[in-house]
C-alpha cells in the first residue's frame, strides 16, 4: 500500500507553503507500509527559531484553508522543532540543530521518497504528459 492521493496532495501543499517561508531541505516520505498513523511524514528546515515558527504558521494556515485542520500541534514555543498532524500527513519543521542531531531521513531511510515539485508553477501548470 503506498500514501492516499490525499496525502501526496496535501504533502505537495505543505512543501509549497514551507518553501514560500523559505524552508530548506524539504522532504516528503512515504511511510504508509510503516506507521499505522500517518502517511507521509514532511520534513522543512529553517535557520532559526522565528523561522522555524514562521514556516510552521504558514504550512497550517495552508492546510486550513485548504480544509484540513490539524489534530495535534506541539513544540510551537520551543521553535526548535514543530510537529503538525493533519492525520494524512505529518510535518515536522526542525532548526538546522535539530535536523541534523534527530535524522529522522535516517531512520526512515526504508520508506519511499515522495516526489515534489520544484515551485508553485509546476503545481499549477504541469507539463502535459506525452503520449505515444
Amino acid at each position: 500500500m503506498s500514501a492516499s492521493t490525499t496525502a501526496h496532495d496535501l504533502a505537495v501543499l505543505a512543501a509549497i507553503a514551507a518553501s514560500d517561508k523559505f524552508a530548506t531541505d524539504i522532504v516528503a516520505l512515504d511511510v504508509s507500509e510503516h506507521m499505522p498513523l500517518t502517511d507521509v511524514f514532511v520534513m522543512a528546515t529553517g535557520r532559526s527559531e522565528r523561522m522555524v515558527q514562521s514556516i510552521a504558521n504558514e504550512v497550517d494556515d495552508r492546510l486550513t484553508e485548504a480544509g484540513y485542520s490539524s489534530l495535534r500541534k506541539e513544540g510551537h514555543t520551543e521553535g526548535r522543532w514543530i510537529l503538525l498532524d493533519f492525520g494524512h500527513i505529518i510535518v515536522h519543521v526542525f532548526h538546522e540543530e535539530e535536523r541534523l542531531f534527530y535524522q529522522l531521513e535516517r531512520l526512515w531511510r526504508d520508506c519511499p521518497v515522495v516526489e515534489l515539485p520544484t515551485s508553485e508553477e509546476q503545481v499549477r501548470n504541469p507539463e502535459p504528459e506525452l503520449s505515444l
